[in-house]
């Protein structure tokens, strides 16, 4: 460090002791580049004293009495009347202070700083990761039962399913042509199709009622099986109820009554995924299920389906109905009307 200009020439008056044996001895004090200059009556260096290692024994008190950091028994004392001398070494050794290296402040500005590197990245990376684990962990039995849990929640809003002695052999008939678990058809609620974790596909009666082929309800069942091999619906569970959730259902098997009445509303209402065509078309061919019906129930003029017109697997075939005329019958009165 340089000295500050001001204090360039200046220069004191002072009490010298080399050694704590030895007599104190009347010496000049000057300022020099970072160092104090301690020189006898005739102008002979005697010491030079570093600033930055400059220790006051009595802060506060006058006269001041300073040593070297580390040998106390070497002393100067500024008298009382040399305050300009004692003003310029105190505001020096100050600014020598400020300017001093703080490597426990690095290491603790350093340590702050990767904690909180971690914990943002633990934010970002830890809830998707447990929704990962957790979907690669539940059992297929655990699936179906938060389905039907979830089923049981939606219900509340949608109404009860509906439901007969003659057509749950049907829908079950049903289910296994188009390869799901299990069919559920409501009265309200529900746009189209939608589907849960379980193999669960839950169907607005319209798509029964309203048409006079089953393949368009097949299409619908094949189209949220589609989603749900590229979107596992467990997953889109998880993520909508949190990481909590997610750690809850991991450590008790179960997820909160609030968690699935949350996603429960938040299924009959949300916009089914786009769908790419081919993986549907895929589908389509799977189950011996023609395309056409499906695509024409969506759009009336085919356009924005072409290519499940065009493409259709069954196109100049003639597979198996996909339900008898007797089974399509009685499942268009699963809802008593």
């Amino acid at each position: 460090m340089t000295a500050l200009k001001e204090y360039e020439r200046l220069e004191a008056s002072g009490l010298w002791r080399p050694g704590p044996e030895e007599q104190r001895r009347e010496v000049v004090l000057s300022i020099g580049e970072a160092t104090l200059t301690i020189s006898d009556m005739r102008d002979r260096p005697l010491a030079h004293w570093s600033l930055a290692a400059l220790d006051r024994l009595n802060p506060g008190t006058l006269p001041a009495i300073y040593a070297p950091d580390g040998d106390p028994g070497e002393t100067l004392e500024i008298a009382e009347n040399e305050t300009d001398m004692v003003a310029a070494i105190e505001k020096l050794r100050l600014a020598i202070e400020r300017a001093r290296p703080r490597p426990g402040r690095l290491r603790m500005a350093s340590t702050l700083t990767v904690i909180v590197v971690v914990a943002a990245a633990l934010l970002l990376w830890l809830p998707g990761a447990l929704t990962r684990h957790a979907v690669n962990v539940v059992p297929q039995i655990q699936r179906q039962a938060i389905g039907l849990s979830l089923l049981g929640r939606i219900e509340r809003v949608a109404g009860r399913a509906c439901a007969s002695t003659d057509t749950a052999p049907v829908l079950a008939r049903l289910a296994r042509r188009t390869k799901v678990r299990k069919l559920v058809v409501l009265r309200t609620g529900l746009a189209d199709a939608r589907h849960l974790p379980g193999g669960i596909v839950l169907l607005n009666k319209a798509l029964i009622e309203d048409f006079e082929d089953p393949a368009v309800v097949a299409g619908y069942i094949l189209a949220e099986r589609t989603r749900a091999q590229g979107a596992d619906p467990l997953a889109a569970l998880l993520r909508a109820s949190g990481p909590f959730a997610t750690f809850q259902l991991l450590t008790t098997g179960k997820l909160s009554r609030e968690s699935l009445d949350n996603y429960g509303e938040t299924v009959l209402v949300a916009p089914a995924a786009p769908l790419p065509d081919a993986p549907l078309l895929q589908a389509f061919a799977a189950t011996a299920v023609p395309s056409t019906p499906y695509a024409y129930a969506r759009d009336i003029t085919g356009e924005s389906v072409l290519p499940l017109i065009e493409a259709d697997p069954m196109a100049g075939q003639s597979p198996a109905p996909v339900l008898s005329d007797r089974d399509w019958v009685l499942l268009q009165s699963i809802c008593g009307g």
